[in-house]
């Protein structure tokens, strides 16, 4: 489709809502409501189309002037040097505007529950899993979100063999969707004494938060198991058989919780890990074919996938999938260093499927 259809089709459609929203008499709430999100959505995208034809037009105005005989030598020159900066001005408003234009993951706008899971490496990998959990927390902290821990699974001297978070906030998943694969570590372990670099790994992994409306659960697909939490090394935490195991027995998915003394609030939370997993499994399942067309440098987020390396003793932090290396680890794992990586991965992203859409026009 012609690049100036789909615009059109957009400022169409937007003022078709203003329209709709302004009428009065009886409406559905929830259609209202959507259509007000829709409304909300494409304001961005408008924005850009009215400035795209005012750099448009004032472009020609520019080129005919510079162009035109009769006019003055100097203002033939200065036409011709406002020109050059309008023609930069109008590449990068086309350049926002096509990114507008970009298909979006309806997941994007959702909160996420953060799993982290110590790799090889024994116990100096469990030490950079909880590290790894503590920048993720510092970095929901810094954007304002709320991290609300749902499970964890220590080891006792300061590691987490296992960790899960939910991160509510504005475009949790967004930012933090390419965070998902396998995380390596270089440094001296603090458990050691000969000085020996050694390298261990921990396992991310970033879900959208599914609702119940996108993964229908039936009970005879759940086996749910109770019995006595247990703390680290085997000391009862509580007198009572609250901790829940569910099975969901089609996939052999498991999730277990314990984290909580009522055994109703952590089956809620299982069956909220539980539920996010299997829409991620539909969500992998449904992109198969796309993501095997795709051959994105940011890679698929398959947790098997090797992104980051953590070098501590020469303070970089590389991801693989960009070639990107920054000189800033404190930072980074202060939280405070990842949104620009976050940031490269994110234009990476956007320049693939912007190649792929001038491929497919």
């Amino acid at each position: 489709m012609n690049l100036d259809v789909k615009l059109e089709r957009v400022v169409r459609r937007h003022e078709e809502l203003a329209e709709a929203l302004a009428a009065e008499g009886k409406r559905d709430a929830q259609e209202f409501a959507r259509m007000a999100k829709e409304y909300s959505s494409l304001g961005p995208t408008v924005e850009a189309i009215l400035e795209l034809r005012r750099a448009r037009e004032e472009t020609e105005d520019l080129a005919s002037l510079s162009q035109d005989a009769a006019a003055e030598p100097e203002m033939r020159a200065l036409a011709e040097e406002e020109l050059r900066a309008a023609k930069t001005r109008l590449a990068e408003i086309d350049q926002r505007l096509k990114i507008l234009l970009l298909p979006k993951d309806e997941t994007d706008d959702r909160n996420a529950l953060l799993e982290v899971r110590a790799g090889t490496g024994g116990e100096e990998a469990a030490l950079f899993a909880a590290q790894l959990f503590r920048m993720y927390s510092r970095y929901a902290e810094l954007h304002g979100w709320k991290f609300e821990l749902i499970s964890l699974n220590e080891t006792g001297i300061g590691g987490y063999k296992e960790a899960i978070a939910e991160i509510t906030g504005r475009g949790v998943f967004a930012r933090l969707k390419f965070e998902s694969g396998v995380h390596r570590v270089q440094r001296v372990p603090a458990t050691e004494g000969s000085g020996r670099i050694h390298t261990s790994a921990a396992t991310v992994a970033v879900l959208p938060e599914a609702e119940e409306v996108d993964i229908q659960i039936e009970e005879k697909d759940l086996r749910i198991d109770v019995f006595r939490a247990s703390g680290p090394g085997g000391q009862s935490v509580n007198t009572t058989d609250s901790a829940v195991r569910i099975t969901h027995i089609p996939t052999g998915l498991v999730v277990q919780q314990q984290d909580e003394k009522s055994q109703h609030k952590n089956k809620a939370k299982a069956m909220k890990v539980l539920r996010a997993r299997l829409f991620e499994m539909e969500r992998n399942k449904r992109d198969a074919e796309r993501a095997a067309s795709r051959k994105s440098q940011v890679g698929s987020g398959d947790r098997s996938e090797r992104i980051r390396t953590y070098n501590f003793p020469q303070g970089r932090v590389t991801d693989h999938r960009i070639n990107l290396t920054l000189y800033k680890i404190e930072d980074v794992m202060e939280g405070d260093g990842l949104d620009e990586l976050i940031d490269a991965l994110t234009a990476d992203d956007q320049a693939t499927r912007l190649a792929e859409l001038v491929e497919e026009g």
